[in-house]
């Protein structure tokens, strides 16, 4: 059956030149390259599906390319399911797919997932969902809308905080679809197109782009991965004073990806800052409980413990527990929160109420977190000894806590190598998506969330990858995003 045309947007040729950045041509290998960088955008997101693609002239022209190697690589992208194509309607981006024996095809085996740093669901979740279960029934004659969610789940939330040195209530907590949709809610209520928002720099890419998407712009203050303290806060004073953001998004507990922790002393100084400049601060703590070298409990006070009622705190069951949850929260004054509780209408109504039950039940069980940070710490530690035995050049910090590690190479072939991962069955995110501006071409963070045994051929991969991309002419230095 003949593809169906999509009714999706066109990339012009110069734009897809600049996404695709520098990529070696030469012979055949030439449309291999083009092909592997294409494939990357569409697997990264930033090609979404149905968009059409530019004309092989125009698409030739824009990257002083021949119209035969661009015919090439569409039709390799085209075998793979990467690229629809129909007689007078040109070319778009289809569902990718694996159907042809190309190039693009994994070597080794299946393609091995290395970019999501979050872990399986915890021990004890089917057990959670049946006492759940029957706790539903209390629930079902209710209309079942919580815009700020279920009180026993609130309170348990809120007794974290307490323990952790911050005074809470269940009133100053609303659950939400995760931390990620926490974000948006705070993001839409703080700022508008045009507004700066101050960030770490490299920092977590999806809140890029919720700012980027909220037509904000963000405003890097650069981390320092070798640092005692890594935050450079004299520089967020100078950035407060200079750039006036409307807020800040600060991860200071095992930030993504660096894995650094802001101690108490820094922690002191930055609510100083903060509050001084009256800018309120969106901490995010997705990974706080993930504290693989002590009791979270007796970490650092929370960074809001120090801000004061300008700090908004988001937290997540999903790197904790499970991603397919979808729950997060929000911990913030009563009074912001009640404004946000209104902004949350224009949005939706509120998260599951099941899931609010299964998660109450996750969070009586210390002890399953407890045995997932000791698992975690035996990948952390294998991971580190793996990378040393295979990439002996590639440098990092073990983080003492988080998901992953924040590896510098000693080339800057971050991106190129995320092309060349792929062909050897091994997907990577390149250093450039975590800056603001891309960049961070000699870094690349590597999760710890995989079983050993799946870590080590990833590693063995990315090896034998980047053997094929050092050393050569030019190295895809342009930004992902």
């Amino acid at each position: 059956m003949e593809a169906a045309v999509p009714l999706g947007g066109r990339i012009s040729g110069p734009r897809l030149a600049v996404m695709l950045g520098s990529w070696r041509q030469g012979s055949r290998q030439g449309a291999a390259d083009l092909a592997a960088a294409i494939e990357l955008q569409v697997l990264d997101g930033q090609l979404p599906l149905g968009t059409r693609l530019p004309a092989e002239r125009e698409l030739a022209d824009a990257l002083g390319a021949s119209r035969t190697l661009i015919g090439a690589a569409l039709d390799r992208l085209r075998e793979n399911g990467f690229v629809a194509s129909r007689r007078g309607a040109g070319s778009w981006v289809a569902a990718p797919g694996r159907r042809g024996r190309g190039p693009l095809a994994p070597v080794g085996g299946g393609s091995i997932d290395f970019t999501h740093a979050s872990s399986p669901a915890i021990a004890g979740t089917a057990a959670a969902v049946d006492t759940a279960r029957g706790l539903l029934t209390a629930h079902l004659g209710d209309h079942g809308y919580q815009e700020r969610g279920l009180l026993g789940l609130r309170e348990r939330i809120a007794r974290r905080y307490t323990e952790r040195g911050l005074p809470t209530t269940p009133a100053q907590v609303m659950v939400t679809n995760g931390a990620h949709h926490a974000f948006v809610l705070v993001l839409r209520m703080l700022a508008g197109p045009g507004d700066r928002v101050l960030v770490e720099q490299p920092t977590y890419p999806n809140a890029l782009e919720a700012i980027r998407a909220a037509h904000a712009i963000p405003v890097p203050v650069a981390l320092d991965p070798s640092g005692e303290r890594g935050w450079d806060i004299a520089g967020v004073d100078a950035a407060l004073r200079q750039a006036s953001p409307r807020f800040a998004y600060l991860v200071v507990d095992f930030q993504n990806p660096t894995g650094l922790r802001l101690d108490a002393v820094g922690r002191d100084r930055l609510g100083t800052v903060l509050s001084r400049a009256r800018t309120p601060v969106v901490v995010d703590e997705t990974l706080v409980e993930l504290d693989l070298e002590g009791d979270p409990l007796h970490g650092p006070p929370p960074l809001a413990a120090f801000a004061g009622d300008l700090a908004i705190c988001v937290g997540s069951a999903s790197k904790t527990h499970w991603g397919g949850l979808r729950l997060g929260w929000i911990r913030a004054s009563e009074d912001l929160l009640g404004r946000l509780v209104s902004a949350r209408y224009a949005v939706d109504l509120g998260s599951p109420v099941f899931e609010q039950l299964v998660l109450t039940e996750l969070l009586d069980d210390e002890s399953a977190l407890t045995r997932r940070r000791e698992e975690l710490r035996g990948y952390r530690d294998a991971l580190a000894g793996f990378v040393r035995q295979h990439l002996p050049d590639w440098t990092f910090t073990l983080p003492k806590g988080g998901l992953s590690l924040w590896c510098r190479m000693p080339e800057p072939v971050s991106s190129r190598l995320a092309v060349a991962a792929a062909g050897h069955g091994v997907q990577v995110a390149p250093g450039s998506r975590f800056g603001v501006h891309g960049g961070l071409e000699r870094w690349l963070r590597l999760p710890f969330s995989l079983p050993p045994e799946t870590m080590e051929q990833a590693v063995r991969r990315l090896s034998t990858a980047e053997a094929s991309v050092r050393g050569t002419p030019e190295s895809l230095a342009a930004p992902i995003a």
